[in-house]
C-alpha cells in the first residue's frame, strides 16, 4: 500500500474589509468587489472576492506544503462567487511528486453549500540549495 500524498487545508471567512484592503493593494477597485450598493444590483446580489485573493491563499498553502519551491505553472478557474463573511475551506493536495517537480490540486469551497468557488492546479519546482 502506498503512502497517501500530502494535503493541507484551512477554513477561513473573508471579510469586506479584506476585499477592500486587497483592492487597495492590487489597484483592482472593480465595484463588484468593493461597493456593496453596486454589487447588490448585480447578478451576484452582493460583493464578491477578487479571484486572485482566493488564489493567493491557495498559493500560500502550497508554499507551506512544499517550502522554497518555485512556481512554474498555474491553471485556475472561478466557477462560482465567494462572498464576504461566508465560511470557506481552502485546500491544496499533492497529486504528483517526482522529487523535482510537484503538482498540486487546489480548491476553495463554500462551507454552507459545498459549492467550489475556485479550482485549479499549480506546478512547483523544488530548488536545490547551493552548497556552502
Amino acid at each position: 500500500m502506498s503512502a497517501s500524498l500530502p494535503r493541507l487545508a484551512i477554513e477561513r471567512t473573508l471579510s469586506q474589509g479584506e476585499f477592500d484592503r486587497f483592492a487597495k493593494l492590487s489597484g483592482d477597485h472593480n465595484p463588484i468587489h468593493v461597493d456593496p450598493d453596486f454589487a447588490a444590483r448585480s447578478r451576484f446580489g452582493r460583493t464578491v472576492s477578487h479571484g486572485v485573493l482566493l488564489y493567493s491563499i491557495l498559493r500560500g498553502l502550497a508554499a507551506r506544503l512544499v517550502p522554497g519551491a518555485r512556481q512554474t505553472e498555474q491553471r485556475v478557474m472561478f466557477p462560482a462567487p465567494t462572498y464576504a463573511d461566508e465560511p470557506m475551506r481552502f485546500e491544496v493536495a499533492v497529486t504528483v511528486d517526482d522529487g523535482a517537480q510537484v503538482t498540486l490540486a487546489m480548491s476553495a469551497v463554500r462551507l454552507a453549500d459545498g459549492v467550489e468557488t475556485c479550482t485549479g492546479e499549480i506546478r512547483l519546482l523544488r530548488i536545490k540549495e547551493a552548497a556552502s
